[in-house]
């Protein structure tokens, strides 16, 4: 087209007030896309597709290799295998149980098979006769071979070179635009948008990180030439969303620990020397590591603001006592706040047990102190000198008034709101803050998960804590399961019998505790003094009972998960839980740490008759004590949300990356953060100006944490 002509053309468009398609650009609509119209583009916006550099962040869900394609003469019966065929045939059959099944004959150059999907007769209308099938599933014979396809992609009317090895992938869709549609779009613009990315990254962090530049692996994504090569680009993307979420926090910690003014404890080794002298165990090289970390915090003129987390029995508890001597070395106070009154008074005496040689006594304040102890408890605060005081959410209250609170720790943080622990924190003037939780979380996700926390780990179990013993027994055995326990009661042990409902449910076939206790109390400990426990009880009643049980006037405590944190009966020795499969891996190892507190034998019984699936699960929970494997199994099982829920308090949600999967690269990320911000805390070089403008392009508190426009 000549100059002439295209000025003509334009000025025709003008007076017919039609303009033309904007150049194409990554934030170009979708809607001027080719091959996108007003209702494609609908159907696109409901995947969060709406500029033309959406496209190219619409990963893959899973890839489809058609390199291990097997002949359809080789599919043999029995086997499992991924055929690659031509639908020449294809209807829908009704059974005699009134199940519609949709079937299919697919043809390669060496042979026929035929396909059947039971009860999905809706496919009729997706897949046309001439449309490639890419399937795979079990080979069974019914009339000759047929495979029931677990999972299939419709290629459409052309092969597109898929035998020649072609890696397909399989993109998440929506109704009204299928993964062929979708996959069509994107490659039919792959080569015109990727050279309108740009690498926000530095040379030095891609090398340092191992992975491609960003053009490179979004073509690897999209068009891979082999599963390595896909893994390869999305390890890429999942290493940048990891960057910039360690970015992120680890700037705002920076933040929140310079505008942290505290006071600079000085580490004397007069109290904690003795403590350390007296104890009759050694203590395990991560809690020598974590009260190395609490003492720097400490002596740091900034507010520590840490959480010490760690597996049931870790030793949580010798560390915080450490922390609050160094506080009280200094002549300030310490207080430890519980979530129970119970789990209060078991600190009180614990503690107290290890600081008695020190001739140091807590005070202990909770609501069922009588008028002249808490008199006594309240004016020990309101005085001057050094003190440790144990209590409930009693500490908080309005006629509490420490002299000089220096250290706060906080037992089980999770279970108090933000307030509480807040108001805690006001009775001193910028006091030290200690968390603990018993929740085990592996370390690298531990640190970005409370990235607003800085997190020692307690990962290994003080040496003699005794092993429990854990077996899956089913219904079958349920007799002898009781007899045992029996046998433990005769001995003069006490027994748990843990159930996950409370109440019969029409809806679920699931024993209940209210229900079994009757039964058990009729049955088999007929003979015993049996209670029962669950959260609909009145939290006087439910406090009563732990404490008879802890006292040793209740046998066998029948119970639902209410038990799972903050009592501690060290002649508890038994812990039979009903229907295992209905409880979480990490819910299920909370529970068992209920017993093997003292010196004698404990065990475990997982009792119900379960599934292979559930039986395999629950067999390798059986096979380790160690919390921190278990919550990366659970992790795997139930996903990040069901083991963390509203722990992960604002963590933003990740699109391609895997905190599980990607733990190494995690750890990466965070040492590229640690090592950038270091060098250039505001992201102003120029070397940072790619990593600059993504943040604040994606992460709306980056204008706020890097102060850049």
């Amino acid at each position: 087209m000549s100059w002439r002509e295209s000025s003509e053309a334009e000025e025709r468009r003008r007076r017919v007030g039609v303009r033309p398609a904007p150049r194409l650009a990554l934030d170009t609509p979708v809607t001027y896309l080719k091959g996108v119209g007003p209702a494609r583009a609908t159907h696109l916006a409901r995947l969060g597709i709406t500029v033309a550099g959406d496209l190219l962040r619409h990963i893959p869900h899973r890839y489809e290799d058609a390199s291990t394609v097997t002949p359809i003469v080789q599919a043999a019966v029995g086997s499992d295998v991924t055929v690659l065929g031509k639908v020449i045939a294809k209807g829908v059959l009704p059974t005699r149980k009134g199940l519609r099944v949709f079937q299919a004959v697919v043809q390669d150059s060496t042979g026929m098979l035929e396909l059947a999907w039971p009860g999905q007769p809706f496919l009729d209308r997706t897949i046309n006769q001439g449309d490639w099938l890419l399937c795979s599933g079990p080979v069974r014979f019914y009339h000759g071979k047929r495979l029931q396809p677990r999972e299939f992609v419709n290629l459409g009317p052309q092969e597109e070179g898929t035998a020649g090895g072609r890696v397909l992938a399989v993109y998440p869709s929506t109704e009204g635009l299928s993964v062929r549609l979708l996959r069509g779009l994107i490659e039919q613009h792959l080569d015109a948008l990727l050279p309108l990315v740009e690498e926000p990254l530095s040379d030095a962090v891609l090398r340092e990180a191992d992975v491609p530049a960003l053009p490179d692996a979004l073509r690897m994504v999209h068009r891979p030439e082999s599963l390595a090569e896909a893994a390869r680009g999305r390890a890429r993307l999942a290493f940048e969303e990891l960057l910039c979420v360690q970015l992120l926090q680890r700037r705002a910690n920076q933040i929140a620990r310079e505008a942290r003014g505290g006071r600079a404890f000085v580490n004397r080794r007069e109290l904690t020397s003795q403590l350390r002298a007296a104890l009759p165990y050694t203590l395990t090289h991560a809690q020598v590591r974590a009260i190395r970390e609490i003492v720097h915090d400490m002596e740091s003129p900034r507010r520590m603001h840490r959480l010490l987390q760690g597996d049931v029995g870790a030793g949580k508890t010798v560390v915080a006592v450490f922390s609050a001597l160094l506080a009280m070395e200094n002549g300030s106070q310490v207080a430890l706040m519980a979530p129970t009154e119970l789990l209060a008074e078991q600190h009180a005496r614990s503690v107290g047990a290890l600081l008695a040689p020190l001739g140091i006594t807590p005070v202990l304040l909770t609501g069922r102190l009588g008028a002249r102890e808490r008199r006594a408890a309240l004016s020990r605060l309101a005085e001057a000198g050094p003190v440790l005081a144990i209590g409930t959410h009693a500490l908080v209250q309005d006629a509490v008034h420490f002299a000089d609170l220096g250290l706060v720790i906080i037992d089980e943080q999770h279970r108090f709101g933000v307030e509480q622990r807040a108001q805690l924190s006001a009775k001193g003037e910028a006091p030290d803050v200690l968390l603990m939780s018993a929740t085990p979380i592996p370390r690298s996700l531990a640190l970005t998960l409370y990235g607003d926390l800085d997190v020692s780990v307690l990962d290994e179990r003080p040496p003699g804590r005794q092993p429990v013993t854990t077996v899956l027994r089913s219904e079958a055995a349920r007799a002898k399961v009781f007899e045992f326990a029996n046998t433990q009661l005769d001995e003069g042990r006490q027994v748990y019998v843990v159930y996950p409902l409370i109440e019969t449910s029409e809806k679920i076939d699931l024993k209940a505790a209210t229900v079994m206790y009757e039964q058990l109390v009729a049955g088999p400990f007929s003979a015993r003094r049996v209670a029962l426990l669950h959260g609909k009880l009145p939290a006087d009643e439910r406090d009563l009972i732990m404490r008879r049980f802890r006292d040793g006037d209740v046998d066998v405590l029948v119970a639902t998960t209410v038990i799972e944190v903050g009592i501690d009966v060290g002649n508890a020795t038994v812990m039979i839980i009903e229907h295992p499969e209905r409880f979480g891996l990490s819910q299920l190892h909370q529970l068992r740490g209920r017993v093997g507190r003292g010196a004698a034998q404990s065990f475990c019984v997982l009792l119900g008759d379960v599934g292979a699936e559930a039986a395999e699960r629950l067999g390798m929970f059986a096979s380790t004590e160690d919390g921190f494997e278990i919550a990366r199994a659970d992790l795997r099982l139930r996903g990040m949300g069901d083991l963390f829920g509203a722990k992960q308090h604002g963590l933003p949600a990740f699109k391609v990356a895997d905190l599980l999967r990607d733990e190494v690269l995690n750890d990466t990320a965070r040492r590229m953060a640690d090592q950038i911000l270091r060098n250039d805390p505001l992201l102003a070089h120029a070397a940072h100006a790619g990593l600059r403008q993504l943040l604040t392009v994606g992460y709306a508190r980056a204008l706020d944490l890097f102060r850049v426009g």
